[in-house]
């Protein structure tokens, strides 16, 4: 058997397969399904299946990067929010990489503008051999986010 992947209560991630290079997540075993921050979302329908396209703040405090993803519709489902509000969302699948790893996952689409993570690693997205340790951050290494959406000042 493998090596379990350890996380902490927060860690970096990236969504390679939408475009997004790094994404502070909030480990959250209370959720069943991950939940990433979306706005202007677009129903559409390609070659007879359900697309939806969003667009992300992927950096806490900054509205000035966006990233415009497209996606296949996995499902739409009721889902209730930390304070028991129920809503409709969409829900897609997506390739999250944590570290070394990769692993597909289903995440829904909300508005997280309130919350202070774009987004939520839900307990579904930790199936298998994985361990939490709640007292510990970004086990699997900082991403250099600033670089990577080119906001790095120049030398």
């Amino acid at each position: 058997m493998g090596k379990s992947l350890e996380l902490g209560w927060r860690e970096w991630c990236s969504l390679p397969e939408l475009g997004i290079p790094a994404i502070k997540a909030k480990v959250d075993t209370g959720a069943k399904t991950s939940a990433l921050h979306t706005f202007g979302i677009e129903p559409y329908t390609e070659n007879g299946r359900p697309f939806v396209r969003f667009y992300v703040h992927p950096l806490q405090k900054n509205k000035k990067v966006s990233c415009e993803c497209t996606a296949p519709v996995a499902d739409e489902r009721e889902v209730s929010d930390s304070g028991g509000h129920r809503e409709m969302r969409y829900i897609i699948e997506t390739q999250v990489r944590i570290g070394e790893e990769l692993r597909r996952i289903e995440m829904s689409l909300t508005n997280r503008d309130t919350m202070r993570f774009r987004m939520l690693l839900g307990r579904t997205a930790m199936a298998g051999d994985v361990a939490v340790f709640p007292e510990r951050s970004y086990i699997n290494g900082r991403l250099r986010a600033r670089k990577l959406y080119g906001l790095e000042k120049k030398k």
